[in-house]
């Protein structure tokens, strides 16, 4: 088995591996500015996607330009969130640089579109293909990949522990080779419940001396997590962006969430926000939390939230993932200030931050891949790639991490 590296190798970012020269595996876009695309040119028979994420999915349109109409397999969730994705990023930056599809491209995905659920085995350009639940977001897989002489386990993104939303990774198939994420490789999460509690007590503590929490939340998987949170806690709470139409589709997907009952609570337990008519203006001034994107402070409904509240001590900025470098985000955290709208804006109010990753820690690394400790380790979507294969390796492992553009074989 040949696998070819067209990103997302050494980076976080831009996902795409190619097999056999036939069957692609993701094929995202990294966030820069400019973004970036995986390199090299494609023209696969098939395309599957472990997980509805940009940086796995911003660019899945791009490969039914011309003639070209590959299928593309998928879980359901992950479906909808790639062609939400790919709607906002049209809507956001179509016919510019930064959108390399048109609206006749996101079209075509639903034509070429093949939905499969977990542990359902389907042939995609003459490949086994088996999905697994990966723990990571609804819908997210751990991608096991058989040409008949070598099974691949390409991991995807994946949690080992519980979260609200979506239950952790137990799947542990047999393969030859494993391809392994590994983006907190040097990182140890806290346990889940004191982050919670931590959080939960922080925006009790400011509602009660009035006043207004504002909480970036990625619009897929951390905004729901954000709004079950919230609900667990009777924390008063709005949401805002992105984040409540997939809320809404998740609902439609109730067997790729934890607890389906529990969302249909924490949705009606908070109030959606139209924006229409000055509403968030409105909303800024109330003695509530609000869950908004962009995560990052890098666009969205909390351009709006942040002006209105940030020159008040008694308010609170909770961010709730991790901010890369450059972003408004990271910019606030490192400085007491951020970029917005085009300037420099002075932040009175409070920031904190809460580690609510949706992806495994070294431990949990660690734990998954000791079920495959006779088993070659291919290292890749992480910033440490090499030192982390270097410590496996060191550890017993067969491992290496590839380098962008290189072809292994397996």
């Amino acid at each position: 088995m040949d696998l070819r590296f067209l990103g997302g190798a050494g980076e976080v970012g831009r996902s795409a591996i190619l097999v056999n020269d036939s069957l692609l595996l993701d094929y995202g876009m990294k966030t820069d500015t400019p973004p970036q695309y995986p390199v090299g040119s494609v023209d696969p028979e098939a395309v599957v996607v472990s997980h509805g994420h940009l940086d796995h999915v911003g660019a899945i349109p791009t490969l039914l330009s011309g003639d070209r109409r590959p299928p593309i397999h998928w879980t359901p969730p992950t479906r909808e969130l790639a062609l939400t994705l790919a709607r906002d990023t049209l809507k956001l930056h179509g016919g510019t640089y930064d959108c390399p599809f048109t609206e006749t491209e996101v079209k075509r995905v639903t034509q070429v579109s093949e939905a499969h659920g977990y542990r359902e085995t389907f042939t995609a350009a003459s490949h086994e293909i088996t999905f697994y639940n990966a723990g990571h977001i609804p819908g997210s897989a751990h991608v096991l990949v058989d040409d008949g002489d070598t099974r691949l386990l390409y991991t995807g993104d994946f949690h080992t522990e519980d979260q609200r939303l979506v239950s952790g990774t137990t799947a542990r198939p047999d393969a030859d080779v494993v391809l392994c994420e590994s983006t907190y490789s040097d990182v140890e999460h806290s346990e889940r419940a004191n982050i919670e509690e931590r959080f939960a007590e922080s925006v009790r503590t400011t509602l009660w001396e009035g006043g207004t929490v504002v909480v970036p939340a990625f619009a897929i998987g951390r905004t729901q997590e954000m709004l079950l949170i919230c609900a667990a806690h009777d924390i008063d709470c709005y949401v805002d962006g992105m984040g409540k139409q997939v809320t809404e589709m998740l609902r439609r997907h109730s067997e790729f969430v934890r607890d389906a009952d529990a969302l249909k609570r924490a949705k009606s337990h908070a109030r959606f926000v139209t924006g229409r008519d000055g509403q968030r203006k409105r909303v800024a001034d109330q003695n509530t939390a609000i869950v908004t994107t962009s995560g990052m402070l890098s666009g969205g409904p909390a351009m709006t939230y942040i002006p209105e509240i940030r020159d008040r001590p008694t308010n609170k900025i909770t961010m709730t993932g991790y901010q890369v470098e450059g972003t408004p985000g990271r910019e606030l955290l490192d400085t007491g200030s951020a970029e917005i709208d085009g300037r420099v804006m002075p932040v009175a109010a409070q920031v904190e931050s809460y580690d609510f990753s949706a992806h495994a820690d070294r431990t949990g690394l660690l734990a998954f891949l000791d079920a495959y400790r006779e088993t070659p380790v291919l290292v890749n979507h992480g910033d440490r790639c090499g030192a982390f294969a270097e410590e496996l390796t060191a550890d017993g492992y067969r491992a290496s991490a590839p380098d962008l553009g290189e072809t292994v074989t397996v």
